[in-house]
């Protein structure tokens, strides 16, 4: 089978490019595309050519690991239907073209238990499957683990707030682009410059900015933690004395498990989660070199989509 897929061959060089991909194996599945999402964390780092040494790394590849398709064929060892919708967080079947992370493509082959069974009706919403598991991620849904205080309002910072406001939080959020504020569903979104709070119990950053850390120890009460939820390509520190007074708790939350996601399906399909106004901007994949600098680049950009359905 072939696939059309966005293919990063250089820093800042995508091209939409016809690549073969793998045979179906006795227990892999066949998925035709419908949507897939740009990251704006992992991926601009591997689109810019900043991103830190990690498994998979390297050009050419294809990236993506938000999306949505159909099943289009099974092995001999699988028993979906054909026309099931399913998440699909990524595929490694374009031969010497890496997959990090391998979803925006037209057509993937993936095994089986790498996909998310969907309903029907959750539309192109279903690509937000994955950074909505990178929020629960963080507290793993416990409520006395839901933050306090939340750097950043985007769609990571607004699905951390979203999940925290159904764990019985109501959280503050900080975000400095005035075109960003807006949004807020049950929590305060506010400028840090308008924050006298010094009081957190837990503040989680979502903004990837290491440069923040010493103003978010300013802000912790005696044992409080900081939650590091973004992804930095730069070193992390910060004073020691003034994180030694609170007896500061620092901790990374990293990727997503398959029970995360589980959960955090679970919220969604229960309409405990809500992911209305998070997606804003839509493209063909012909387009896909505008739309990943417009991912990038542009403030008004929560979350892009590529439409494989054009």
């Amino acid at each position: 089978m072939d696939a059309h897929a966005v293919v990063i061959n250089q820093p800042k060089e995508i091209t939409l490019t016809k690549l073969r991909i793998d045979d179906l194996g006795v227990d892999d599945v066949a998925v035709e595309m419908e949507y897939s999402g740009i990251s704006t964390g992992t991926e601009k780092l591997i689109w810019s050519g900043t991103m830190p040494q990690f498994p998979g790394m390297g050009y050419p590849l294809v990236p993506g690991y938000e999306s949505v398709g159909k099943v289009i064929a099974v092995g001999s060892n699988v028993t979906l239907p054909i026309g099931q919708r399913v998440f699909v967080p990524g595929a490694k079947c374009y031969g010497e073209v890496k997959g990090l992370f391998g979803g925006a493509s037209s057509h993937v082959v993936l095994p089986q238990q790498r996909l998310t069974l969907l309903d029907d009706d959750l539309g192109q919403e279903g690509i937000l499957l994955a950074l909505a598991a990178t929020a629960y991620h963080v507290t793993h849904g416990i409520p006395e683990q839901q933050p306090d205080l939340i750097i950043g309002h985007g769609v990571v910072g607004r699905l951390l707030a979203r999940i925290a406001v159904a764990k019985g939080k109501t959280p503050v959020v900080w975000e400095t682009n005035p075109i960003r504020m807006q949004g807020a569903m049950g929590y305060s979104v506010i400028d840090p410059k308008d924050d006298d709070q010094k009081s957190y119990g837990i503040i989680c950053d979502a903004s990837g900015d290491e440069s923040l850390m010493n103003t978010l120890v300013s802000k912790l009460k005696p044992q409080g933690e900081i939650v590091l939820a973004g992804f930095y390509d730069q070193p992390i520190s910060f004073l020691f004395a003034p994180a030694f007074m609170r007896e500061m708790k620092l901790r990374i939350a990293a990727q997503w498990q398959p029970k995360d996601l589980e959960e955090v399906h679970q919220m969604i399909s229960l309409k405990q989660l809500p992911l209305g106004g998070l997606i804003t901007h839509n493209s063909a994949p012909q387009d896909a070199d505008t739309a990943y600098k417009t991912a990038f680049g542009d403030m008004h950009c929560l979350k892009m989509i590529l439409n494989w359905r054009q």
